[in-house]
């Protein structure tokens, strides 16, 4: 037991690096690119510290090159989805009275890890399995997950130090316990750091977890699961399954001791999960904690007052990094008539600087998106629009797999507010425009807070105080993180706390306190130190 009130390192952001051709960063990122993509992985699964290896197993190509093999990972039966409950179970009780220090300790070495020896690994493998550039890899895979690591410590060390009042005669305290039982984090493709940060903050608070990263993010999460077992990680803590993700889910929804799910993912899965677990409510222990950040139709709201640069920068900013990819990228955006004939051309120009190619290139701001199905239901919407009356595709529209799965950026503009591409989720490099009257705001803003039934991020372009006074209080429903003269992606952990309503999710904020209490289950001691001895009032 801890003998002292101990002092963390201050949580600091990590530092961006830039990775300037012909630097030493550059020349070491790139020789790891290199060794993966010249080598093959064979990738088990993590139970209770030990690997499994299957007959069943997958195939990992590059998203950009996918007929080029970088590895194999083995796929779960019941077996293996049993053993990780049971394996989770076993390693709770050790691992939720392990000290707050020590069980801090592992997590801070992990962040060190990250920032330094493997920094350039992780990034390698998240430019390779998912097709991020070099600089989306860099901020995802290194710098986010190393915040959300420093970060949460610390955030876990103020939870634990909020305490209630006592006097003389009482001393009161406040405990706050693992949940009871075991947490199961189901994560997306799209982000290494989010996808390690949905099961590591759950075992941070003494929790056991079972980890069923996205079939297109196991390449990345194996390095995550090599630096936990580095940072001294207890076997047990975190186990790593994958495979058919409705087998494993059922599996572990049916279970009594199943205390809580973190997910990010689709809106539809997310919902038919609640349906389950509501389904199964009386046969658990407690009632699940259910925390899940989902998709999003997020805005960019143009005022006559805003800066054109600006508007125009962070509309290719929002709408094309990681390929559209984000939840929170910006796919919709409202522009007022008196400014769209100088936006208009200076956005197309802008938009056609963009380069479309392999990660291993410095040069491309896009590369491929994640896989197949994607390919084809974003060029789909790509098709439809083109045949569509109230649609004029400004810039963009052509597409090739034959190597990767490649799109080019596309910019629509459309006549009706409603269009599909105005309300439903592409998750593609795909922005569509509507211009409204400049006597219309008013309108407008009703049309961006009602035409989506998604409220995660959204921005307000303007110079305007007023605008932009007016615009907050109006949209105040419309996103959980709201940005003003910037584009709705890019939250920083520690300064924007993550996560929106309606149908974006249960807005839990990734990446601060919030989150954290979700996985916890406080109990009050109260200690009278003269009890009395007498039932009369006296």
């Amino acid at each position: 037991m801890p003998i002292g009130f101990y002092n963390l390192p201050k949580a600091v952001n990590e530092t961006v690096k830039k990775y300037e051709p012909h630097t030493e960063d550059y020349k070491k990122l790139m020789q790891n690119y290199e060794e993966l993509y010249d080598s093959f992985v064979d990738i088990p699964m993590y139970i209770n510290g030990k690997a499994y290896r299957t007959d069943h197993t997958q195939r990992i190509t590059p998203p950009h090159d996918h007929q080029h093999p970088i590895g194999r990972y083995h796929k779960a039966n019941d077996y293996h989805v049993d053993l990780a409950i049971q394996s989770a179970l076993v390693a709770k009780s050790d691992w939720e009275q392990l000290s707050f220090e020590r069980r801090a300790a592992i997590f801070l070495r992990a962040a060190e890890l990250i920032a330094g020896p493997y920094r350039y690994k992780i990034n390698a493998a998240t430019m390779l399995g998912q097709s991020k550039n070099i600089h989306q890899a860099e901020i995802d895979a290194c710098c986010e997950l190393v915040d959300f690591l420093r970060f949460n410590v610390m955030y876990m060390q103020q939870i634990y130090q909020q305490q209630p009042e006592s006097s003389s005669q009482i001393w009161n305290r406040l405990e706050y316990r693992a949940l009871e039982g075991f947490i199961y984090a189901a994560t997306p493709f799209n982000f290494t750091a989010i996808a390690a940060n949905l099961p590591l903050c759950c075992a941070m608070m003494g929790n056991t977890v079972i980890w069923k990263p996205s079939d297109h993010q196991v390449y990345s999460a194996n390095i995550v699961m090599e630096i936990l077992k580095e940072a001294g990680m207890p076997d047990g803590v975190i186990n790593m399954v994958y495979g058919d993700a409705e087998m494993i889910t059922d599996r572990i929804l049916v279970h009594p001791e199943f205390a809580g799910l973190h997910f990010t993912g689709s809106t539809k899965v997310f919902k038919e999960l609640w349906k389950k677990i509501g389904a199964n409510i009386f046969s658990y222990k407690n009632y699940p904690r259910i925390v899940g950040e989902t998709g999003g139709k997020d805005f960019i709201l143009a005022h006559r007052s805003c800066d054109i640069n600006v508007l125009v920068s962070n509309i290719i900013r929002g709408g094309y990094e990681f390929q559209g990819q984000k939840c929170s990228a910006s796919s919709r955006v409202y522009i007022p008539k008196s400014i769209w004939a100088t936006v208009k051309p200076l956005l197309i120009e802008e938009i056609q600087t963009l380069k479309v190619g392999s990660p291993d290139n410095a040069d491309n701001f896009m590369t491929a998106v994640i896989h197949q199905k994607a390919f084809d239901r974003i060029t789909n919407y790509i098709e439809q629009a083109k045949e569509h009356s109230a649609i004029d595709v400004l810039t963009g529209g052509n597409y090739d797999s034959s190597k990767g799965y490649f799109i080019e950026p596309v910019l629509l503009e459309t006549k009706d507010p409603n269009y599909i591409s105005m309300h439903e989720e592409i998750f593609g490099p795909i922005v569509t425009v509507y211009v409204y009257e400049d006597d219309q705001w008013d309108s407008t803003l009703s049309l961006v807070d009602q035409t989506s039934t998604y409220a995660l991020t959204g921005s307000i372009i303007a110079n305007s105080p007023f605008a932009i006074e007016e615009a907050t209080q109006a949209l105040t429903h419309s996103a959980g993180n709201l940005y003003i003269n910037d584009k709705p992606t890019g939250a920083v952990v520690g300064q924007q706390p993550f996560g929106g309503g309606r149908a974006s999710g249960t807005n839990d904020k990734a990446g601060s306190m919030l989150n954290l209490l979700r996985w916890v289950s406080p109990r009050t001691i109260k200690e009278v130190q003269l009890p009395t001895k007498d039932y009369r009032y006296k």
